[in-house]
């Protein structure tokens, strides 16, 4: 018979598949549109797909695939490579706090591989402490969508027509506004920092001087800064985020 923990994890699996299927959908369209700039870029189905299941960050692959297109050095692509994703290192350490506290410490290693954007806002959502499995559930989904697309990108990307390409390319930003607005929803001090964030965060992309800092540093910045801030107006009680 299964115990109460191992049942805790099944439901917390097929909890994280549900919820990553949404991630999953849009990932695969971003991913078809990134499969095509790798094909352009001169690379091959298995070189792009690889690329995507052992990176899984869409602003870190399209910065090298353009690095790759551009002929730049290998010790260049690395480092630009490593700025842009280490917005994950801030995430990562929000979520090794957020992890049930008596899971062993190879969870949080095994964990690490699917710290994206997307599954990050989704398991920091959840009630209390995070079962690891919920975040497995949802990077079976998402994972195989992302590497899926680029996969199909790479291979037939380039017959579909230039509207279709345009449009799947905005998928991404209606499955960030179904991560961020029902939890906005709920707490207005959260809306009030979403709206916040876009604000500066077009500032970044506008001011002269702003916009020539890296993305992977904009995030960073705007992270540390809004959230600091965030946190001193409004500090959360200890009985409102207690498990």
């Amino acid at each position: 018979m299964q115990t109460m923990e191992q049942q805790n994890d099944k439901i917390s699996f097929f909890k994280g598949m549900r919820d990553g299927v949404p991630i999953a959908l849009g990932y695969f369209a971003v991913a078809f549109t990134l499969g095509i700039t790798a094909g352009k870029a001169g690379m091959n189905a298995l070189q792009s797909s690889l690329m995507s299941a052992l990176m899984l960050a869409s602003a870190g692959e399209f910065a090298a695939i353009s690095m790759i297109g551009s002929g730049a050095g290998v010790m260049e692509m690395i480092v630009t490579t490593v700025v842009i994703n280490m917005r994950y290192l801030l995430m990562s350490s929000a979520l090794s706090q957020k992890v049930q506290p008596n899971r062993p410490f190879l969870h949080r290693i095994f964990m690490s591989y699917a710290v994206t954007d997307e599954i990050f806002g989704i398991s920091m959502t959840v009630p209390g402490k995070l079962n690891p499995f919920y975040q497995y559930g949802a990077a079976s989904v998402a994972g195989p969508g992302w590497v899926i697309g680029t996969f199909l990108g790479t291979v037939v990307g380039m017959v579909l027509p230039a509207p279709v390409m345009s449009a799947m390319s905005v998928a991404i930003y209606g499955m960030f506004l179904a991560v961020v607005i029902p939890p906005a929803r709920k707490n207005k001090i959260i809306a009030v920092v979403v709206v916040i964030s876009m604000s500066v965060s077009f500032l970044f992309q506008s001011i002269p001087g702003l916009k020539n800092i890296s993305s992977g540093f904009q995030i960073i910045l705007l992270t540390v800064l809004i959230s600091a801030a965030a946190a001193i107006l409004f500090p959360v009680q200890e009985e409102q985020h207690a498990s």
